[in-house]
């Protein structure tokens, strides 16, 4: 997998030594509120296995699912990939940042490089996005990042007990 430089911070793959980092900048109830998979309290096995599935993943010949880390300072402050590349022309961007680091553009910045990552080396044709209806901040960074709203699909998840909205945004190649 790629490593990627921006100004700012590193894209690069999940490795050993990572977990406390991650652990300390992911362990937020509003990151695990936005996100579908994101467990509260996020514990030290729950980074220990997120970093073994992505060592796991990176050994496999046909990549259904890429993840980098977003290294900043020699520390883990967010979490950006693709997933769902079963056909090979489309995948699903997802990502997470570090309270301490919203507002910075950073994130904006992360998604539009591993949508670059999709289109020009992956050869992608689509990535998309689905975002909770509540959550305004990443809608955002979609938007900044160029992709454009496609529509609103209801009660399109469960999380908890919940049936949630999810806005679909998507950008093409």
């Amino acid at each position: 997998m790629a490593i990627i430089r921006s100004k700012k911070f590193i894209l690069r793959p999940f490795r050993r030594g990572d977990e406390k980092s991650l652990m300390k900048n992911i362990n937020n109830p509003t990151i695990a509120r936005n996100t579908l998979r994101i467990p509260y309290p996020y514990k030290l096995k729950d980074a220990r296995w997120w970093i073994n599935r992505n060592l796991k993943l990176a050994r496999k010949k046909k990549k259904i699912e890429i993840n980098f880390a977003i290294e900043m300072n020699k520390e883990i402050i967010g979490g950006v990939g693709l997933d769902k590349m079963f056909y090979g022309h489309s995948a699903e961007i997802g990502y997470w940042l570090g309270k301490k680091y919203w507002g910075q553009g950073i994130m904006t910045e992360a998604v539009k490089l591993v949508t670059k990552y999709g289109f020009n080396k992956l050869k992608l044709s689509r990535i998309y996005a689905f975002v909770f209806s509540f959550n305004r901040a990443s809608a955002a960074v979609l938007k900044n990042a160029g992709f454009k709203y496609e529509g609103k699909l209801r009660k399109h998840v469960k999380k908890g007990n919940k049936l949630l909205d999810d806005l679909l945004f998507a950008k093409v190649k």
